[in-house]
């Protein structure tokens, strides 16, 4: 008879969230092997130690994790069975990012795919403001469209946008050939990153849209397919068109103000513009601040940021010095190149006290 303090797999498998038929093929297969079996009935007990085991190995197989591999992450140390659950997921999205491009040459090489030429690109120049611009992409549930880019050709611009709902960072390019018609549409940021070295070698890129997607075309090198996200990208037009007058302007180094960020106690960074320059400090004035050799006009002005939002937007300015055209406390911040005005970002201020 069986020890009274082992399940039965029937019990074992609703407590371990795996069917009877799986407890018997993992059984079967050495991974999981009942801590004991019934001479004459053949049925199978199990231990209460093995609930963990059993509901690791489920979490497992729901990666697609193959049985040799999970049979060594079972067995493994946790340093190393993390390592081996990392190196599996980088196979996997490695494998269906390659899957997705063989998709995408296959439906091309159907045949009779309506496309339209966008622009001509030098590709460092594009390289360098697609990550830029990236740098205010989210990924957010029901929202997918924060997680791209948007992509807009009219008349002799390319135009580049991305915001988090904090942040938005748009930057205007002239192409080497310039649109034949006017296009827009948001293509998939983590799939334009995985393209951005083949982009940064190519001399010259040609983007083209299909349905669902663009191409992008390098001679000499594999083409890229980037896919469109669903959804309506939110009226950053509108947003620029609705931004208030400029109060006060300040024009500061940007690796000096880098540095103050980086060496900035606390996550919120309240900035003091006034005639003597700009002092960083942390928002709720416990600290004396450090002050920064700035040019500045306008009004006296305190305004708050997340390190997390103020950081990456003056990170990807263009050039030597930043200027911030600042509206009041309340206000969005517009963060640009001194000398350069073709990228530009909006930073979202908060309150002194506000949680995000």
């Amino acid at each position: 008879m069986p020890n009274s303090e082992l399940m039965p797999i029937g019990d074992f498998a609703r407590r371990s969230g795996l069917t009877s038929s799986a407890l018997r093929f993992y059984a079967d297969s050495g991974l999981l092997r009942p801590a004991e079996t019934d001479p004459v009935s053949g049925y199978r007990y199990y231990d209460a130690d093995q609930v963990a085991r059993a509901a690791l190995l489920r979490r497992l197989r729901e990666i697609a994790m193959p049985l040799a591999a999970a049979g060594a992450v079972l067995d493994a140390e946790a340093v190393e069975a993390s390592r081996l659950v990392d190196e599996h997921v980088a196979k996997v999205v490695g494998d269906a990012a390659a899957a997705r491009q063989k998709a995408a040459l296959i439906k091309y090489g159907l045949g009779d795919v309506p496309s339209l030429p966008i622009a001509a690109l030098k590709g460092p120049v594009l390289a360098d403001a697609v990550e830029q611009v990236l740098t205010a992409t989210a990924h957010e549930p029901g929202l997918p469209v924060l997680a791209g880019l948007r992509v807009e050709a009219s008349g002799e611009a390319l135009t580049l946008t991305a915001t988090d709902r904090y942040r938005l960072s748009t930057r205007t390019l002239v192409p080497a050939e310039p649109p034949d018609r006017s296009w827009a549409g948001t293509v998939d940021g983590d799939e334009l990153r995985a393209a951005v070295t083949e982009i940064r070698r190519s001399a010259l890129v040609s983007l083209e849209a299909v349905p669902h997607g663009i191409w992008l075309r390098v001679a000499g090198r594999e083409h890229r397919h980037c896919r469109l996200l669903p959804g309506e990208f939110p009226d950053h037009r509108l947003m620029l068109a609705s931004l208030g007058e400029v109060t006060t302007r300040v024009t500061v180094s940007k690796n000096l103000f880098l540095r103050a960020m980086e060496e900035h106690p606390g996550r919120r960074i309240a900035l003091h513009v006034s005639a003597d320059g700009m002092t960083v400090r942390p928002s709720d004035d416990g600290h004396p601040g450090l002050p920064l050799p700035a040019t500045s006009s306008g009004p006296a002005l305190r305004i708050c940021f997340e390190l997390t939002t103020l950081y990456p937007a003056v990170s990807t300015a263009i050039g030597p010095d930043v200027m911030l055209d600042l509206r009041g406390h309340d206000q969005p911040v517009t963060i640009r190149s001194a000398d350069r005005g073709d990228l530009t970002t909006l930073a979202m201020p908060v309150g002194p006290g506000h949680s995000a």
